[in-house]
């Protein structure tokens, strides 16, 4: 695969559960894998701005008769603010990084308006690890998302800048 690349790092934003004992291990989504990293591929998922973040919330309660500003605060998801090491992603961003990955212009939907599949994705994540990228630059698929960040750990363990309460950051 002859991915694109763009340069990362800098603050992103975690959402957490606020029962996690570490909202940063990325032991988690490797057990089954998720969008970007097939089961075995440790991955963090981080949202490169506040309005993403939110935005990330808000898709959890799509279609329920309840939103995010009815949760009790102590269940409420954290917000976990983290410096991500300048490096070299695979570009699932723009135009000409989604054409080299193999998806569409209309990423993260495909043709008839549906969500592109994981098993679409984690093909793109492997190589990308594969190469030695340190994750995958991509549009959020979070209506009023902008852009987040597969992120590939590799020997480097994140420490959280700060942690937000929900009524703090939402």
């Amino acid at each position: 695969m002859n991915l694109v690349t763009a340069q990362i790092g800098g603050e992103h934003f975690r959402i957490a559960d606020p029962d996690w004992a570490d909202p940063l291990d990325t032991s988690y989504g490797a057990h089954d894998g998720q969008r970007w990293n097939p089961a075995g591929l440790e991955c963090l998922y981080l949202n490169s701005n506040l309005a993403t973040a939110r935005a990330n919330v808000a898709r959890r309660f799509d279609r329920l008769p309840y939103g995010p500003e009815d949760l009790d605060p102590a269940t409420a998801p954290l917000l976990v603010t983290v410096d991500v090491p300048a490096g070299l992603a695979a570009d699932a961003y723009t135009d000409e990084g989604l054409s080299a990955a193999g998806l569409p212009m209309s990423y993260p939907l495909d043709s008839d308006g549906q969500l592109i599949a994981h098993t679409d994705c984690q093909p793109i994540g492997q190589a990308a690890s594969d190469e030695g990228l340190d994750g995958i630059d991509r549009r959020s698929a979070a209506p009023g998302g902008t852009r987040e960040l597969a992120w590939f750990p590799r020997d480097v363990k994140l420490q959280p800048r700060s942690r937000q309460p929900f009524e703090q950051w939402w």
